[in-house]
């Protein structure tokens, strides 16, 4: 039985890898910071080297999802973002790279955020990064360091927009906003609710590593978008028609963003023509389920 090694295995794109990969036949071994759900689990600090050679040593991986990172834009220790996404990145590369035998397949989570404000309708990998923030900034400084690797290692590196489901944490947009409706409140409070996404599935999302690991791609960044931006505003009007009545929104300027982003639609042509990949679920059906999730965690 082959063995695939997740980073972040605990978190919630994690946990959707992990059970996915089980499916295809792999032993996973999950590393992450709580219950992973994975064959084994390790909880070793990707930022201590000394501890990512042991933890690799032992999992010894054909596969390797490096889904691990500080990916909350709205973090207040800056400095974490590169400490976790940029160094603590190399130091499971580097060990990686030392393997007597390596893995065969390596799939590196960066984000669309690196884009910034390009100001086009439709981003494809062509698109010269401009990152606006220090996640953002962070993942570039990631992608730059992990390409010194695509000689020695078979490294694909994606760049997925927008993307949501059952069980994600409300620190993020639509999470926060399905749990309003999910316990019947009357308002919400809101930052900017102009802005236009790129919004995937997180299942649609899992499918598309899972093919893209499925391939010989490698040395390759890869937009995983769903093709389609939806303003935020047609969003709670979809909410208000699933939950059948309709919430106040009042923006808060302590929530608005600087340097906030107003429209990000990816082109996943790439990831198309590699794979055949589209998405199976519309964001209505999305928010229909991560709607009867919460609504069953409060029963």
């Amino acid at each position: 039985m082959p063995t695939a090694l997740v980073t972040g295995a605990s978190g919630f794109t994690g946990r959707y890898m992990v059970k996915a990969l089980q499916e295809k036949g792999f032993r996973v071994v999950g590393w992450g910071t709580g219950p992973t759900g994975a064959d084994e689990s390790l909880a070793s600090d990707l930022t201590d080297a000394a501890a990512v050679q042991a933890a690799v040593s032992h999992a010894k991986p054909d596969w390797v999802v490096h889904l691990a990172a500080l990916s909350y834009v709205g973090h207040a220790d800056q400095e974490a973002f590169y400490r976790t996404n940029v160094f603590g990145t190399l130091n499971l590369l580097g060990v990686l790279a030392e393997l007597d035998t390596p893995p065969t397949r390596i799939l590196v989570a960066s984000s669309a955020n690196v884009y910034g404000t390009p100001g086009l309708e439709v981003i494809d990998e062509a698109v010269c990064p401009a990152p606006v923030n220090h996640y953002a900034c962070s993942k570039l400084a990631m992608e730059h360091m992990v390409a010194n690797y695509f000689e020695r290692l078979p490294i694909v590196i994606t760049r997925p927009f927008n993307y949501t489901g059952p069980g994600q944490d409300d620190r993020f947009l639509i999470p926060k906003i399905v749990k309003h409706f999910a316990r019947g409140e009357r308002v919400i409070e809101l930052g900017n609710i102009d802005v236009s996404r790129d919004f995937t599935d997180v299942r649609d999302l899992v499918g598309a590593y899972l093919a893209l690991l499925g391939t010989d791609a490698r040395g390759l960044r890869v937009n995983i978008a769903s093709n389609k931006a939806t303003a935020l505003r047609t969003l709670l009007e979809t909410m208000n028609e699933l939950a059948g009545y309709e919430i106040e929104v009042r923006v808060n300027p302590d929530f608005v963003r600087p340097n906030e982003i107003p429209r990000l639609r990816g082109d996943s042509t790439r990831l198309h023509s590699l794979t055949g990949w589209k998405p199976c679920y519309d964001l209505r059906d999305t928010l229909e389920d991560m709607l009867a999730h919460e609504q069953g965690m409060l029963a």
